[in-house]
């Protein structure tokens, strides 16, 4: 009967031998998922004897990741913003670069914007984070897809936040109405191009329509940009995730359009990644 800590070391050489990064990481992922356990918790049971019924709830899983599906879609969660969110092949998988952006915003908003934003809302991650941290204010989660609000109001109401936040299918800003404190996004970015050449974790199990944008993936941002000042609140903040070779066209976009105040910041590997855009009006 194999131990734990050897049928660990079979499984991370059975993904090195498929390509997966980050092996040993994503063995004990699955591994901790099936044991109902922390992933730390599993070097402290190194001699534990795998059972057979374990191995074969595990098997499955295995092969679904050695096929590069994400990790994320296998066990089903994620842990995002201090909280833990349903993912499938609905929506995105939330990354941490959109914690990043989560936390430039509520570090320059001291307040609770009153009303909040979230286009292409995808799982609900950004809506349902803000709205955690804000406490007392309303989001407006606005996605195309209507699987993918499907799952978003899965979080949202596992989240128990209903009461908080809204959902609406719309095209952008078709079917937005009102002045917002909070305009936030995550839209699709990617050229074509660099969809072909990302990961199969990306390629093939993603939903391209959440990634990819004509011209350049620039379609998406700059009606953003171009539309957003029609539904900002005096003083209110336009924050998005950007590709890092956007920032140029986007801020002269962004200047033509009228807003006071733009800002162009990197994410923690020093990349330009986010853009805030502000109202200026008092």
């Amino acid at each position: 009967m194999l131990t734990l800590l050897e049928a660990l070391n079979k499984t991370t050489l059975y993904f090195e031998g498929k390509g997966v990064e980050n092996s040993r990481l994503n063995a004990e992922l699955l591994f901790a998922h099936v044991l109902q356990c922390r992933r730390l918790d599993l070097y402290l049971q190194f001699e534990l004897p795998m059972s057979e019924e374990t191995l074969a709830s595990l098997r499955p899983l295995v092969k679904r990741r050695s096929r590069r599906e994400p990790w994320q879609y296998i066990v089903g969660h994620t842990d995002f913003f201090n909280g833990s969110l349903k993912v499938d092949n609905r929506a995105l998988i939330p990354r941490p670069e959109t914690e990043e952006l989560i936390e430039l915003v509520t570090e320059r908003l001291s307040n609770p914007p009153p009303r909040i934003l979230d286009l292409g809302t995808g799982s609900g991650a950004i809506a349902i984070a803000l709205a955690r941290h804000f406490g007392d204010t309303h989001v407006l989660a606005v996605d195309g897809s209507r699987s993918a609000l499907e799952l978003a109001g899965e979080n949202i109401c596992s989240a128990g936040l209903a009461g908080s936040v809204a959902t609406c299918r719309s095209d952008w800003f078709e079917k937005v109405d009102g002045l917002f404190d909070l305009i936030i996004s995550n839209p699709p970015y990617l050229s074509a191009n660099e969809w072909e050449s990302a990961q199969p974790e990306v390629r093939e199990h993603e939903p391209r329509q959440a990634l990819v944008a004509e011209n350049s993936g620039l379609a998406c941002l700059n009606q953003i940009v171009d539309e957003a000042g029609s539904y900002l609140s005096p003083a209110g903040l336009v924050a998005l995730e950007t590709g890092p070779d956007q920032h140029e066209a986007l801020m002269a976009r962004a200047v033509r359009g009228g807003y006071e105040k733009t800002e162009s910041i990197k994410d923690l590997s020093g990349r330009n990644r986010f853009i805030l855009l502000w109202s200026g009006q008092d």
